[in-house]
């Protein structure tokens, strides 16, 4: 009896440390839980393609326009930009809009391919310290610093605009300014009206409810999650398109049509799930952020527009534009409407 009760105290702590997040807003500036210096090393001579975020860490990079520098943060978690969004593109007259892949995605470095079978709580850390919300974070002011900008204006898209929140959290003094479109609903986890999974599960046609379940199992199947490589991972994360896809059909909306050709991202879609954990609450983290932030939400997303007023509400110096006949990507969607948008903002 004894045997069985340690066994379910050290049951419950395992479940009570897993659903606690391993990052928490302020370890970034205080560079706690890295992997490498938040000041970048000296750039080689590729530094037009890759950036060195210190640790063997490269970071691919492009850019288009003249003017300003704007860095664009994509989404996913790990589905990077292959080329410039045409509401993007339309503003690169007067603006450089650099874009990159977040570490562990596209032609950025993957720093791991398997990990070893035993020792999982060291390999969760080595997870997050490499590919978490923390690293992620990191490389915004590493860029930032490697771009020579006092403050840098910041565009963001989906799980990137929950990323380049955090940053301002973490370094209101650097941020001049945010373009935040259709911000995912993590604010806040788990999100009362409920997370993207929910969502499609309910969405997507009855056939394939057994098959989105299996998914879902096998995605989050944590016991389990060391077993796999880098190439496992990344199809993984690729699966979960066909889901989506049929999600947004069974609900009468097209399916954008989106540049192909940049590699998801594997262990670092896992390594950002793991380092936000079950429970958490950052809409008291953006308090100090005096920037101004532009928070554009698409009436037709799959997520609520009173989840992307909990970002307007939080930040200080925010505001709210609505993109009427758009999903969850206006920037390609309406790209006029969102470049008219986008570009009032910016000036």
């Amino acid at each position: 009896a004894l045997f069985v009760l340690i066994l379910g105290i050290g049951a419950a702590y395992f479940y009570y440390q897993m659903s606690q997040p391993l990052y928490q807003v302020g370890m970034v500036r205080a560079e706690k839980n890295l992997s490498s210096p938040l000041r970048p090393p000296e750039q080689g001579q590729d530094n037009n393609e890759f950036w060195d975020m210190g640790n063997r860490i490269r970071i691919h990079h492009f850019e288009q326009g003249n003017g300003k520098n704007i860095l664009v943060v994509h989404g996913g978690p790990g589905f990077p930009f292959s080329e410039p969004p045409a509401g993007l593109s339309l503003l690169a007259d007067k603006y450089r809009f650099i874009y990159y892949d977040q570490r562990g995605s596209g032609a950025s470095t993957r720093p791991f391919d398997k990990f070893p079978a035993d020792g999982f709580y060291t390999n969760l850390l080595a997870l997050d310290q490499n590919l978490g919300l923390g690293a992620q974070i990191a490389d915004i002011e590493r860029i930032r610093q490697i771009l020579k900008e006092d403050k840098i204006t910041i565009v963001a898209h989906s799980f990137g605009a929950f990323i380049a929140a955090l940053y301002a959290a973490e370094f209101p003094d650097r941020v001049n300014g945010l373009i935040l479109i259709a911000p995912a609903s993590v604010l806040v986890m788990p999100n009362p009206e409920g997370d993207l999974f929910s969502t499609v599960e309910k969405l997507v046609p009855d056939d394939m409810k057994s098959d989105f379940n299996k998914y879902k199992e096998k995605l989050f199947d944590v016991s389990n999650m060391f077993s796999r490589n880098e190439e496992e991972m990344v199809a993984l994360n690729d699966e979960f398109v066909k889901f989506y896809v049929a999600a947004l059909k069974a609900k009468g909306l097209g399916v954008p049509k989106l540049a192909a050709g940049a590699r998801s991202g594997g262990w670092m879609m896992m390594g950002i799930y793991m380092s936000m954990g079950l429970k958490a609450d950052h809409r008291n983290a953006f308090k100090s952020v005096e920037a101004p932030v532009l928070v554009i939400h698409a009436a037709n997303d799959f997520q609520s527009e009173k989840s992307s007023r909990m970002y307007v509400d939080a930040f200080p110096n925010a505001e709210i534009r609505i993109i009427e006949n758009s999903g969850h990507f206006p920037l390609v969607e309406q790209p006029d409407v969102f470049a008219n948008m986008a570009g009032e903002f910016l000036e």
